[in-house]
């Protein structure tokens, strides 16, 4: 088990990278001679046509709602290794870092709330989620040698994080539910668990029918990104052979996900224009919302929800309190997933969406800073 932690570990950091210079690329090219270009390529609109089912989206919503169901469903993947064989398995060494998510996700809402919640609600969840892929770059590259119970713990907090936006996003942004085709996905999940723990199905069994119930979930009004950890929870963990399906896909699509995806989709998400814009709006509104409450919200509910909990818990802290601070301020680097959810949160509405990715990006960079100095003065402190 050890050893598929450290792989993933490594894997986030280097896709956390590459993710890193595809936003930087789309900030440069929305803000060239070819930024108009850029915003009509991804208003492009393009056509799936099968026959019996056609679907028609622009290259950004097929970016959001079909290149991203991969990294969902890879999500899934890690969320049922980490409930059955990891971390989440374990109820001693889960419960800081899930009350430290709960506070994550409580306090930046709060933050946004007292900003921006009167100019427009839409945009509380957008900072209550975390980017692994950043969080663990950043960790590797600000403390590359510290103590693998403060990685263990960022790990496990994110993907509780992760968790938590997915009900989010399936509780805020389903729609007009078709009941039909849910009802037919929902079966299709069940008949694929139960038959996997009678016999080992092929392993291309599980995207095969990931594809189907995304299909299918379009049609319900379901979001994919939610039919896609569904799919993903029913690849079972048991072993076949030397390994288990659920660790065979999840070695397969991670690589995808983490080198791929996230990058185009970073690329996609990431181009705000600075053209024509008011420092006002940085300063005040969504976008200081946004920036404020993964920032500050961030650092303060993981921080004081987890020295809350310990002590009513008695459980002693597995590391120092300045590591705390430090993972909480890694936790504010929202990225991908907050962009993501700021796709839909303002899908229609441009100005709210760029002022909300112009929070995003402002936001991650400053935990990203927040972070480096917290780390600066705990290695101090030990000196």
């Amino acid at each position: 088990m050890r050893r598929s932690v450290l792989t993933f570990l490594k894997t986030e950091a280097g896709g956390g990278a590459l993710l890193a210079l595809a936003a930087m690329a789309a900030l440069i090219v929305a803000n060239s001679a070819a930024g108009p270009l850029y915003a009509a390529i991804l208003k492009t609109p393009l056509t799936l046509d099968l026959g019996v089912w056609t679907v028609e989206s622009t290259v950004k919503d097929w970016v959001k709602d079909g290149l991203m169901a991969v990294f969902f469903y890879v999500v899934g993947l890690e969320l049922k290794r980490e409930l059955t064989l990891g971390e989440l398995s374990d109820p001693k060494t889960v419960l800081l870092p899930v009350a430290a998510a709960f506070g994550g996700v409580v306090m930046p809402v709060v933050v946004y709330s007292l900003l921006a919640g009167s100019v427009d609600p839409r945009g509380w969840p957008v900072p209550v989620a975390t980017d692994i892929a950043f969080a663990l770059a950043a960790l590797a590259v600000l403390a590359p040698g510290i103590d693998t119970r403060v990685r263990l713990f960022l790990l496990t907090l994110a993907v509780v994080d992760d968790l938590m936006a997915i009900v989010l996003i399936g509780v805020l942004f389903t729609h007009g539910l078709a009941v039909l085709p849910l009802l037919i996905a929902v079966a299709l999940l069940a008949v694929t668990f139960i038959l996997s723990r009678r016999t080992p199905l092929p392993v291309w069994v599980y995207p095969l029918v990931g594809v189907v119930t995304w299909g299918l979930a379009k049609e319900a009004g379901v979001h994919t990104s939610v039919m896609a950890v569904a799919a993903a929870m029913v690849v079972p963990s048991t072993a076949v052979g030397r390994s288990t399906r659920l660790e065979q896909l999840e070695h397969a699509l991670h690589p995808l996900s983490a080198y791929a995806v996230l990058p185009v989709f970073a690329f996609c998400a990431a181009g705000v224009s600075f053209a024509g814009l008011d420092p006002a709006q940085m300063l005040g509104g969504v976008s200081a919302g946004v920036a404020l409450g993964l920032a500050l919200g961030k650092p303060v509910g993981v921080g004081l929800t987890t020295l809350l909990v310990a002590r009513l818990a008695r459980t002693p802290l597995p590391f120092s309190v300045g590591h705390l601070v430090s993972v909480g301020c890694l936790c504010g680097i929202g990225f991908t997933m907050s962009l993501f959810i700021g796709g839909l949160a303002f899908s229609g509405d441009e100005a709210a969406e760029s002022a909300a990715r112009l929070g995003v990006l402002g936001g991650s960079v400053l935990s990203l800073l927040l972070a480096a100095v917290a780390f600066r003065i705990g290695r101090r402190s030990v000196r």
